[in-house]
């Protein structure tokens, strides 16, 4: 079973990283304040992992 991402949208400073990164995973707000998730699971989990270690206010996590 793959693992679940999650975002906490409250965290996010809106940098966009993680949707540039996995575009397939993330996506920003259309003001483009804000990323979260549109794939919670089922997606490329190194391209999650690399979102998880870039974001930098480590908003990005697995959920167990």
């Amino acid at each position: 079973m793959a693992r679940k991402v999650m975002l906490d949208e409250e965290c996010c400073i809106g940098c966009g990283a993680c949707a540039e990164l996995c575009p397939d995973v993330f996506e920003m707000s259309e003001d483009g304040e804000k990323a979260h998730v549109i794939l919670p699971e089922g997606g490329d989990e190194g391209c999650i992992q690399e979102a998880i270690d870039t974001c930098p206010n480590e908003c990005i996590a697995w959920q167990n």
